[in-house]
């Protein structure tokens, strides 16, 4: 046995084994030992190998599901090793001694999963492929668990922020890749061979040409191509639900890096999980399906005007007929997980509830598109959407008879065909039920003969059926010609067999048997033609999601008296009454506490008013407003309803936001390297479309180092990118900026004291503010009196120095700006660094390397 477990355990590849045996999974050597930490189960041995005790524990296959979602939790990845013949087939192939034959059936690995109970509903569980190829970095993205495939390509400079759009839970990658990062799995490079995903799609799909479905990039192919070939192999050939791929093209989407996201807190906070986080703050929908599609749109919104203004017009409708929008989410909380009940049927993990949740599901979109088509005036994107929940009547209809209300999980035990749906079944199952009204019969009958109305007739998996008596009643039917057969001595009972029982049940176990079978031909049946109609049955979960996240966005406007933000094609951001949407949340929260209300703000930046460099202390709402216009922006172009009074917004191509930095001790990298890192990443591609918010650059250096460098940073912005952008600071000495640059504008948070005491009134006013106010913050964070009035006694120090002196910009008057001095004419080559950096040693002869040194040297100066 351990032979064979080492062999399988050789194919597994890194991965743990899951050994089946009987009615356990069972884990040797290493394996078990990592198991059980990770599950904290008992770590047992069983026998000895190479002359030690083989460490062992084992999970229950029952319940094997939750210790596969803690194991994959954890990181790990599993390989199930099943029995492939029963014990009485490995009898007839080797002898009573024969090992039944096992395989590995099936890797279990983060991003391959289907199980519900392995997934989280609200969340897409996406595997991706990436194919370096030439000069540029394939990626196809899918979840196995819906089908849905999503290629694109990018430039290797643009790879970290396509991942942090996507956050997916495993990444695979040619095995040759020098980039690749620790928890890439590795995989043959010929797996990536563009040719080969070409044809893999084409065959998969039965097409002959991928011209209809869209224009694919060698690189986008190749990665496609690794894809489908690691699906294969952990899958051990069986394939998961594939749709037809979608191309991704990168400039219809708004661009954000992985610190912007982290920043924003765009689908995770920064803590870590859902909570606090923009899409929970946004998140009403009524399904699964329709949280997921939301985390996409705000992952990836929109850069395309038109698409934008057709998600807002979807969003509109639902928003202006309150009854429609109930009706509408009453519906659909009322249905099931279509796209992925139809992923694991694909996938061969289907049960007869997953062909419930179908029926279910598409009966409800039914219900769904004569609601919507009860409405007039249906704008394309919701008209599109009820056009695809029909076309299932059919399929609807022979689900509804062959299958029961409630189908199980399990199908082994039978039940979830429908009575009166083949006749020859219900036969079977008459048969067997007046069978065990025999049995019945048999029982009483029993009873009445042996004179022990104790008796039973009980039943389980080894015995089958047997007659039970209590032990001080055996004798009587010990006696040879009682009729009985002796079976069984337990404790306090003793059982028995006889003539008349055992006809009884094998008419059950026939009758039972024919019955099951038929019931598995029915599933099969079944399950093949909802896998003819996949893509239409995909199409339908699409719209129906679409719907959710419509009705809900409608839903969370009118909650929050959200407006329909007005879509410009100029470079403009003009908010009227504009709100944090996570912050106002936690405010409404705690305001039965007696908590704040959130203060709204304006914010109007255009082309001649494109840069706000905002002042004021510490707490007084600075990183609110930016982050707040931020997320204002993501949103309108997410296709969402925006928390203001009113709002124009020019459409952005690019999003950045430095706002916060944190060590990245892992990397190496302080709180000052990682802000500039962040900000370099800005200044190099934000282009004149893109929307930028920083804050507090240079903070984290020297005064005159910090100051400089915000400094330099403002005119870049303003004279390079001019771009819109909100720039917040404590550097009082950039106000002077404004006399240079005439497109940036002052302001400030407000703040005042009030009989010693800081009063904040989170508002924001024109005009530079007078002051940092950071002594009265230190005393509001409880700093010593000692402390604060040696600090108040330094500060009068040094702001007297600064009247005098001018302060820490004095002599910065006369300063050329930012774009005049990039175009100085730069220094003259020195001839010998050109004349050394022109040699190629690798080709010289050693003559031509002596005369080179001659050369150099008579270059060289003198003295």
């Amino acid at each position: 046995m351990i032979e064979q477990y080492l062999a399988l355990k050789a194919e597994a590849e890194g991965c743990l084994l899951f050994y089946r045996m009987g009615d356990f999974f069972e884990l040797f050597f290493d394996d078990a030992k990592v198991a059980a930490g990770v599950l904290d189960i008992a770590l047992t041995s069983r026998g000895e190998h190479a002359g030690a005790p083989i460490p062992m524990c084992g999970v229950p296959v029952h319940s094997a599901e939750g210790y596969l979602a803690r194991l994959i939790r954890a990181g790990q990845r599993v390989a199930i090793a099943e029995q492939v013949e029963t014990p009485e087939e490995a009898r007839r192939r080797g002898g009573s001694k024969a090992l039944v034959a096992r395989a590995i059936v099936r890797f279990v690995t983060a991003g391959t999963l289907t199980e519900e109970a392995l997934l989280d509903p609200r969340s897409a569980n996406l595997l991706v492929a990436l194919a370096p190829l030439r000069d540029g970095v394939g990626v196809a993205a899918c979840d196995i668990s819906t089908g849905r495939l999503e290629l694109e390509e990018c430039a290797p400079e643009a790879l970290p922020g396509v991942l942090a759009r996507i956050a997916a839970s495993e990444a695979v990658a040619p095995d040759d890749w020098r980039e690749a990062w620790d928890g890439v799995i590795a995989r043959p490079r010929a797996d990536f061979r563009s040719e080969d995903g070409e044809a893999r799609l084409k065959a998969l799909h039965g097409l002959g040409t991928l011209d209809g479905l869209g224009d694919f990039t060698r690189p986008m192919l190749a990665a496609a191509g690794g894809l489908i070939a690691y699906l294969d192999h952990v899958g051990r050939g069986a394939l998961p639900l594939l749709l037809p791929p979608v191309a991704r093209r990168g400039e219809a989407r708004l661009a954000m890096d992985a610190a912007t996201r982290a920043s924003l807190e765009v689908t995770e906070a920064q803590g870590g999980g859902r909570a606090g986080s923009l899409l929970a703050a946004l998140d009403r929908c009524s399904t699964g399906a329709g949280s997921r599609l939301l985390a996409e749109d705000l992952a990836a919104p929109l850069a395309e005007r038109a698409a934008i203004e057709a998600r807002h017009a979807a969003v509109a409708h639902c928003h202006r007929d309150p009854i429609l929008r109930g009706d509408l989410r009453a519906v659909l909380r009322q249905c099931p997980d279509v796209a992925r009940a139809l992923g694991r049927i694909v996938a061969g993990r289907g049960s007869p509830r997953d062909l419930g949740q179908l029926r279910d599901g598409l009966s409800e979109a039914r219900r769904l598109r004569a609601v919507l088509e009860s409405s007039a005036d249906l704008p394309p994107l919701l008209a599109e959407a009820a056009r695809a929940l029909g076309g299932h009547s059919a399929l609807i209809d022979h689900l509804e008879r062959a299958l029961v209300p409630s189908p199980p999980t399990e199908r082994a035990q039978g039940g979830f065909i429908a009575a009166g749906y083949d006749h020859a079944l219900d036969v079977l199952r008459e048969a067997s039920g007046n069978a065990r009204r025999a049995i019945a019969a048999l029982e009483a009958k029993y009873r009445e003969e042996t004179g022990t109305p104790s008796l039973k007739i009980r039943h389980n998996k080894v015995l089958g059926y047997f007659i039970e008596v209590p032990a001080r009643h055996a004798d009587r039917l010990m006696a040879a010609d009682s009729g009985f057969a002796h079976r069984q001595t337990m404790a306090g009972a003793v059982r028995f067999n006889s003539l008349g029982l055992h006809e009884e049940a094998s008419r059950i176990a026939e009758a039972g048997g024919h019955a099951l079978a038929a019931e598995e031909a029915h599933f099969e049946e079944l399950i093949a033609e909802v896998a003819t109609c996949r893509e239409a049955i995909a199409a339908t979960a699409g719209a129906l999601a679409r719907i959710d996240v419509s009705a809900a966005l409608a839903e969370r406007a009118a909650e929050g008296d959200w407006v329909r933000p007005e879509m410009l094609d100029a470079p403009c951001l003009e908010v009227t009454g504009g709100r944090h949407p996570v912050v106002e949340a936690a405010l409404a929260r705690d305001r039965s506490a007696g908590g704040e209300r959130f203060v709204a703000n304006d914010c109007t930046l255009g082309p001649d008013d494109r840069l706000w460099l905002i002042g004021g202390p510490n707490m007084g709402g600075k990183s609110t407003f930016l982050r707040q216009n931020a997320l204002i922006l993501l949103l309108a172009q997410a296709g969402a309803f925006v928390p203001a009074q009113a709002a124009r917004i020019g459409v952005a191509d690019r999003l950045f936001s430095r706002v916060g930095a944190s060590d990245n001790l892992a990397r190496g990298r302080s709180t000052f390297m990682v802000e500039m890192v962040e900000t370099a990443a800005i200044l190099s591609q934000a282009t004149e479309r893109s929307f930028v918010i920083l804050d507090e650059v240079g903070r984290g250096t020297s005064t005159y180092d910090g100051m400089a460098l915000a400094w330099a940073v403002v005119e870049a912005v303003h004279g390079q990118l001019r771009c819109r952008c909100l720039f917040a600071t404590h550097y009082h000495e950039l106000a002077r900026l404004a006399e240079t640059c005439e497109a940036l504008s002052l302001h400030h948070v407000r703040a005042r004291e009030w009989k010693g005491e800081l009063v904040l009134l989170h508002e924001v006013a024109p005009g530079p503010a007078d002051r940092s106010y950071g002594i009265a913050v230190a005393r509001l964070a409880g700093l010593p009196p000692a402390v604060l009035k040696r600090a108040k006694t330094i500060l009068d120090r040094l702001e007297k120095g600064r009247a005098e002196t001018g302060g820490l910009a004095a002599g910065l008057g006369d300063l050329p700006l930012f774009a005049a001095a990039a175009q100085e004419e730069p220094p003259t080559a020195d001839p010998l660094t050109a004349a050394l950096a022109a040699i190629e040693p690798d080709q010289l002869s050693p003559r031509e390397a002596l005369e080179a040194l001659y050369r150099l040297k008579a270059l060289a100066p003198r003295g």
